[in-house]
């Protein structure tokens, strides 16, 4: 995703970004806030962006090994999991006649900076194999790796085992066990003697760290997020689950300021930080996990929140975004603080416990309070304030109010009434001002600009207007659209236009400016994807959600089952492929998430857990035959739930507490 856009000076044109290294074709492991970006051949070479990165520095950009004398033959690198991918070579060394290889190379390398290089002989009679391995870094911050203002390698000292490199503000250790025969810090040049017989294997394990050690660094942050898995009739589906919940893991940051609460990071390389409504949205889509992302998502932003008592008082900070050639720059506090109120009451049905959520409500009763205050003279909320009234921005206030008023009220808390008179009167005013008449049924505009023109572009964020959000008793709130117009927009979001065969796109086909690539005009998000599949399968339109849920599973096939936050998708044919965005973000916290979220609609589980039910509202038809998702945790306990080929719901796991309802 491009980065966040900054406000500037009115006449004062945009400075050009520069350009992002392609990443699509790395294999990227993280553990955040480690990260290793390798080529498919495994070799750092010293050049672009690969390289072992821990908070945003390189501790290694070049880590080339060569056997025998020569640089072994790649022949597939692949991950193993969210923080580790294998690189598999070959040498031939002559030792045997013909064209055959007689030593493999395996390369198992973490994003903690621990790699494990095997060689194994495939030879009739001992050997003995000169090994090197030549070693440099820069140092270099990735925002400048990132720019090519990276600096030259630095010169390396013999350390221990091993080589260092250090200037005024950093160092870097690479450490080798078994320690090397030979260290040449003037060439950054490790070697070993192996001998191995026939069938033998030897392995070097090299760790690089930032301090004098010797070990690799330990996990990095307590996982809030159950163990879950799927399984079931298609085996993409369990693939697409259990990598969803990795990469979902990898990214857990630790606060700064409360090391005991973690957050989803955006996404790696770009983005390995906090994003507010990203984070939060992300911690939404994995409450089927747990509660305890949600939680700590929401106790960091609280601290963020603007007090006092001005217009800015209870928004919750966050950069601009950009938005495409249609629309400025949309703010992400705007939408982080909308949903802060929707997190919290979605979390407390889920199971959140009540001494959570009372610490946590004052935020939520302020977040509100500014949504009141922050409605522009016609009724709209406008984002960023002056400036476009969107689509999605209003779903997101209606989603709050309603949400928030269902909090208040679970809470003994005062206003719940209000805010659902609130919530009516923009239905109304959305329903006149929004609605776009036409022979086809007519579309919601993606927004009105400050004097009240429609803007009549059909984009994905029309998804946004069918995710209503969770009430108690398995009800969801209702939607700014009558059920006429919902009807339209379900038939809208299904159809080739907006559904690419590989998911939903950021615009329609025919519209002006589409751009395949483009993150908010054409590419396929991810994330908007699977709301769009929930929102549906909430609404009754299960066609439309399991074209859309079978198509985004496509696409995580072909990516791996680690879906990037954007692809390109030209319509799908025979023999056709969603495309990688070369500078995507790959995992990111809100497309890892997507999976987890996808999924769990298809279930539909509705959970009231302060009031002790949960019910299951499987969608029709079975669309990916029989399902089984086991470690999900409803009110802090394990729940399992399993779908038939037929569709039926069935709970075989769940709190005694628990009753069971339709």
């Amino acid at each position: 995703m491009p980065h966040p856009a900054s406000p500037r000076p009115p006449g004062v044109p945009a400075a050009r970004r520069p350009e992002l290294p392609p990443v699509h074709d790395s294999v990227i492991c993280v553990a955040a806030p480690c990260l290793a970006i390798s080529p498919e051949h495994g070799q750092l070479t010293g050049r672009g962006i690969d390289g072992v990165y821990r908070a945003g520095r390189r501790l290694l950009s070049r880590c080339v090994l060569r056997v025998a004398g020569r640089e072994p033959v790649a022949v597939r690198g692949c991950r193993l999991g969210a923080d580790r991918a294998s690189f598999s070579a070959t040498v031939r060394t002559g030792a045997d006649p013909g064209p055959d290889p007689d030593i493999g190379v395996e390369r198992v390398r973490h994003a903690d900076g621990t790699e494990r290089i095997t060689l194994r002989s495939f030879t009739a009679r001992p050997v003995r194999i000169p090994v090197e391995v030549l070693l440099g870094t820069d140092l270099a911050e990735l925002a400048s790796v990132a720019a090519g203002a990276a600096g030259a390698e630095l010169p390396a000292a013999v350390h221990a085992a091993g080589l260092r490199w250090s200037t005024g503000e950093a160092q870097a250790v690479t450490a080798a066990e078994p320690a090397p025969d030979d260290a040449l810090a003037s060439a950054g040049l490790l070697r070993w003697q192996l001998e191995l017989g026939p069938g033998e294997s030897r392995t070097i394990e090299l760790r690089t760290t930032q301090d004098r050690v010797t070990r690799a660094g330990a996990g990095q942050v307590a996982n809030p997020l159950s163990d879950a898995v799927a399984e079931g009739d298609d085996p993409r589906a369990e693939a697409w689950f259990r990598t969803s919940v990795e990469d979902l893991g990898a990214l857990l940051l630790r606060d700064r300021e409360e090391p005991g609460d973690a957050f989803a990071a955006a996404g790696v390389p770009w983005r390995l930080g906090l994003a507010p409504a990203e984070s939060l949205w992300a911690a939404r889509m994995a409450l089927p996990l747990g509660t305890g992302l949600a939680a700590a998502t929401l106790r960091i932003l609280a601290r963020s929140q603007a007090g006092g008592r001005g217009p800015g008082a209870g928004k919750i900070p966050g950069p601009l975004r950009g938005a495409g050639p249609q629309l400025p720059p949309g703010c992400t506090g705007t939408e982080a603080t909308l949903a802060f109120p929707a997190v919290l009451a979605e979390a407390r049905l889920w199971g959140m416990p009540e001494d959570e959520v009372a610490l946590l409500l004052p935020a939520a009763e302020r977040c509100l309070d500014w949504l009141r205050g922050a409605l522009g003279a016609d009724g709209f909320l406008a984002d960023p304030d002056p400036g476009p009234r969107r689509c999605e921005t209003q779903a997101h206030a209606h989603r709050a109010a309603l949400l928030g008023a269902g909090l208040l009220d679970g809470c003994g808390r005062p206003g719940g009434e209000e805010w659902r008179q609130w919530a009516a009167a923009l239905r109304e005013r959305f329903r006149t001002g929004f609605w776009i008449d036409g022979p086809d049924g007519g579309r919601p505009a993606a927004a009105l600009h400050p004097d009240r023109r429609p803007l009549p572009r059909l984009t994905g964020a029309a998804a946004h207007l069918l995710d209503t959000g969770l009430l108690g008793g398995g009800r969801f709130a209702p939607g700014l659209l009558d059920r006429t117009r919902t009807e339209q927009v379900a038939r809208l979001l299904g159809a080739p236009a907006l559904d690419s065969g590989w998911g939903l796109r950021s615009m329609a086909v025919r519209e002006p400016g589409h751009n395949p690539f483009g993150h908010r005009s054409g590419a396929v998000r991810a994330y908007e994807s699977a709301v769009a599949v929930a929102g549906l399968a909430q609404a009754g339109f299960e066609k439309e959600a399991a074209g859309l849920l079978r198509g985004l599973l496509d696409a995580a096939e072909n990516f791996g089952y680690r879906l990037p936050e954007m692809f390109a998708a030209e319509q799908r044919t025979l023999g056709s492929a969603p495309l990688p965005h070369p500078a995507a973000c790959r995992p990111a916290a809100l497309a890892a998430a997507a999976g987890i979220h996808a999924l769990a609609a298809l279930v539909g589980i509705r959970p009231d857990a302060p009031a002790g039910t949960v019910a299951v509202v499987p969608l029709p038809g079975a669309p990916l035959g029989a399902l089984r998702l086991s470690g999900l945790r409803v009110s802090g306990e394990p729940f399992a739930v399993r779908i038939s080929r037929l569709g039926l719901g069935m709970v075989e796991e769940a709190a005694d507490a628990l009753q069971l309802g339709g």
